[in-house]
């Protein structure tokens, strides 16, 4: 489990989101990388190393498939 405070995080959205709402936010402290449903700000938030975050995101702009 990674703690992560978002009382000041700073979520931004993917400049490639469309205008129809689905899409997610992702905010960092440094330590963690923070992902949640931009349709539901006071839902879960997912949790991820910076180098788990990083090799996920390299692996969309590669074209790799999805399991």
């Amino acid at each position: 489990m990674y703690d992560f405070d978002s009382t000041d995080a700073r979520w931004r959205t993917s400049s490639r989101s469309g205008a129809n709402g689905n899409c997610v936010e992702v905010a960092d402290n440094g330590a963690i990388v923070a992902v949640r449903d931009s349709k539901d700000r006071s839902g879960p938030v997912l949790a991820f190393r910076p180098i788990a975050w990083a090799s996920f995101a390299a692996s969309l702009k590669n074209g790799m498939p999805s399991a």
